[in-house]
């Protein structure tokens, strides 16, 4: 287990975007069940999950969660982290509505607080002293347990944190940010370097590059999926088929499938707590989670690093 702040959690996040989209309340308690059986305990949502879909409004994700979590009574067993700032009737971070969303997310969840609590997208326009402070008002209220922040730029995480400190505020222990294989350059440098000075718990999200990691997308092989157009354009890129390459010499020496080396590439990258990924049925899941306990050498390290250049 592996801790944020006071929270101890696994080394794989289950990543909650698919629940009540691509996956139907059904497909998603099972792979829940699945996750949790392997010793797992960490689940991600957020409040815009799955706005962006014809005739959803957003919070579909928690409120599958929410279901499985009543009935299977596990809620003492996971840590539930959840996100604000892009429902369509909850946008932005201002005071009132980080209060106003977080209560929404707790109705939607059935929890009586929520373990971690992210930022979902930084709102410029509203200074970081207004966004700490609901989030403290969260957390003295005990609707919260930790924060985070997902998509900040460095000076404004350090401002954030600066903050925190000068006014004994609640403090961010948690940053998500956009990180895999084929997307480094806007989380290694100074967002990493934060993250390390100030001991924060980093979970990458789009681990799988959408999928493009598992290597499905190939070449002439059409693949059906909502994600099949994030995912295909890594391929007409040289750093994409480089990086395909060197996932497949590195997992036929581990007789292991590509999505595991890619997240056990990830986990082994300094900073990192534990990577973000999805699966819509049970089967997707032992991969992504034997990335857990394979340990990769330092040549292979050196290959997919090299690759990605």
């Amino acid at each position: 287990m592996n801790p944020i702040g006071d929270l101890q959690v696994s080394g794989l996040c289950l990543g909650g975007n698919v629940f009540g989209w691509t996956a139907d309340e059904a497909e998603s308690f099972a792979v829940l069940d699945a996750y949790v059986a392997a010793g797992e305990n960490f689940i991600d949502s957020a409040d815009a999950y799955s706005a962006w879909v014809d005739g959803h409004r957003g919070g579909e994700s928690e409120t599958v969660i929410g279901r499985w979590l009543a009935r299977r009574g596990r809620r003492d067993d996971v840590v539930v982290a959840t996100k604000v700032g892009r429902h369509p009737e909850h946008m932005g971070l201002s005071a009132d509505t980080i209060k106003a969303a977080a209560d929404a997310s707790l109705r939607r969840l059935g929890v009586d607080h929520i373990d971690l609590y992210y930022t979902h997208f930084d709102d410029e326009s509203v200074e970081v002293s207004e966004i700490i402070t609901a989030l403290d008002d969260l957390v003295r209220a005990g609707k919260v347990r930790e924060i985070g922040a997902s998509n900040i730029s460095p000076a404004r995480l350090e401002d954030s944190l600066a903050f925190s400190t000068r006014e004994n505020k609640a403090r961010y222990t948690a940053l998500q940010p956009r990180y895999h294989l084929m997307s480094r350059d806007s989380y290694e440098g100074p967002l990493a370097h934060l993250a390390a000075r100030h001991g924060l718990a980093v979970m990458p999200y789009s681990a799988l590059a959408s999928g493009f990691l598992t290597g499905k997308y190939r070449p002439g092989a059409p693949v059906t999926s909502a994600r099949s157009t994030a995912a295909s354009r890594h391929l007409d890129t040289d750093r994409g088929r480089a990086v395909l390459s060197a996932l497949d010499e590195v997992a036929m020496a581990h007789n292991a499938e590509l999505s595991t080396i890619a997240l056990a590439w990830l986990a082994a990258r300094p900073t990192i707590t534990a990577p973000i990924a999805s699966a819509r049925t049970p089967d997707q899941l032992p991969p992504l989670l034997k990335s857990t306990t394979l340990t990769l050498t330092e040549a292979d390290l050196t290959t997919l690093t090299n690759a990605s250049a």
